[in-house]
């Protein structure tokens, strides 16, 4: 589905992203635990419950270097958003950054949503146009990737933007740094993946 949040004051933001409309949703338990590999193939759980960069492990999948187009940059206030409860943990006011990631080559891997402190966004996102990973990574920042969600269902946006018809797999996840929350981010990946992760379930 197509997110969106009105603003209570007459102030018209650009207030859309792309959140799955739901088929099935997990929680930290399902996270800690693992899914039935009938539901979500180990490959696959691998890249969805890791806590590894999924911009680094795409590039080792592909071969090729994960680059991001940047489709927005908003600033939203303290607005909600409509994104997971988590963005009421990363104080505002807030910024949210939505991306493709994709193949140097062209082809589309995943979509993210990723919501910050404002006033933190040009210490930690020095190059906007290359993935967070890389940003971080220069700044030799210790972070935690605390996934808190999972989310297997339908958006017709990105079916279009994919090329592959849904649903698909999702999370969402807050990053820590210092004991305090960095960003929170909502990732959608392609079924392209298949391609390298195999079938996303085993019968």
């Amino acid at each position: 589905m197509t997110a969106t949040f009105k603003p209570k004051d007459s102030t018209l933001l650009p207030t859309t992203w792309y959140a799955l409309t739901p088929l099935w949703q997990g929680d930290e338990h399902d996270i800690q635990q693992g899914l039935p590999h009938t539901q979500l193939a180990p490959t696959w759980q691998i890249m969805m419950l890791g806590d590894g960069s999924p911009t680094h492990c795409l590039q080792l999948l592909t071969g090729e270097p994960t680059e991001v187009d940047v489709l927005d940059m908003s600033a939203i206030g303290f607005a909600t958003d409509n994104a997971p409860s988590s963005i009421e943990q990363v104080p505002g006011p807030r910024l949210r950054r939505q991306i493709w990631l994709k193949t140097a080559s062209g082809q589309r891997l995943g979509y993210a949503t990723s919501w910050w402190e404002l006033s933190h966004i040009d210490e930690y996102l020095q190059n906007r146009s290359q993935p967070i990973w890389l940003n971080l990574s220069r700044l030799r920042a210790e972070l935690y990737r605390d996934i808190q969600g999972l989310y297997y269902g339908h958006s017709k946006a990105l079916e279009e933007a994919f090329g592959h018809p849904g649903p698909f797999w999702g999370r969402h996840y807050l990053f820590w740094h210092h004991g305090q929350p960095l960003t929170l981010i909502y990732e959608v990946f392609s079924p392209y993946l298949e391609k390298y992760l195999g079938p996303m379930r085993l019968d």
